[in-house]
């Protein structure tokens, strides 16, 4: 379960750097990154909320 765990703070260090690309590269590729990293923001909560579900179903 800790790897999980894992990958959700995984996500948002991908959405900083996507964010941080976006931003500093707004011309070439930017609308993609931001795309990226909106796309990652919405994974973190939905794996959070995902993880806290199955964690309790698991105590039932």
């Amino acid at each position: 379960m800790k790897t999980f765990k894992f990958f959700q703070y995984a996500y948002l260090v991908f959405a900083a750097l996507f964010l941080y690309d976006a931003f500093f590269s707004w011309e070439e590729r930017g609308v993609m990154s931001l795309i990226l990293g909106l796309t990652a923001v919405f994974m973190f909560f939905f794996k959070k909320k995902f993880n806290k579900k199955f964690d309790n179903q698991d105590r039932k």
